[in-house]
């Protein structure tokens, strides 16, 4: 069975890890969306879909790589639309992984299972606070996976969110 799971990912932390590896305790192949794929780079969306791909490939192992593939999805105003636009983008599936309650409406109405996702130590594992961490020169690199703290190093997130 297939399932999908969306997110920002903006950066890739250790609860998105922590929710990836959840979601594939219950499918076999794993979807993941890459939300406001078409946002351009401002504050609360500081890297590309294309960044953030490469932050969660570099993050997670040969296992989990064989078992996910990635889309970028963009947003769209209207949420029927948007629904409708991710059958286009993303392979057929049974499951989406999604704590927002708009989501789990959407989708109970097509016969797809809505799975909540355990959170992991959420004041901590949250974009905005990693962010926030980054900006303000407080320890943030035990709440990413090595592979998303080596990119945001390499690639001067400090920096690049000053300047947004």
């Amino acid at each position: 069975m297939d399932g999908l799971l969306i997110g920002r990912f903006q950066p890739f932390h250790l609860g998105h890890l922590d929710a990836l590896r959840f979601a594939l305790t219950k499918v076999e192949n794993l979807w993941l969306g890459l939300g406001s794929s078409n946002k351009p780079m401002e504050k609360n969306n500081p890297f590309s879909a294309e960044e953030r791909k490469q932050m969660i490939l570099s993050s997670i192992d040969d296992s989990l790589k064989e078992k996910i593939s990635i889309y970028f999805i963009p947003d769209l105003d209207n949420h029927v639309k948007w629904i409708e636009m991710i059958d286009d983008i993303v392979p057929q599936f049974k499951i989406v992984f999604s704590n927002d309650p708009l989501t789990d409406h959407l989708y109970s109405k097509r016969s797809v299972q809505v799975i909540p996702i355990p959170f992991l130590n959420r004041d901590d594992l949250s974009g905005t606070n990693i962010r926030d961490l980054i900006l303000s020169d407080q320890k943030w690199e035990h709440l990413v996976p090595e592979g998303t703290k080596n990119f945001l190093i390499q690639n001067s997130a400090k920096d690049r969110l000053k300047n947004l």
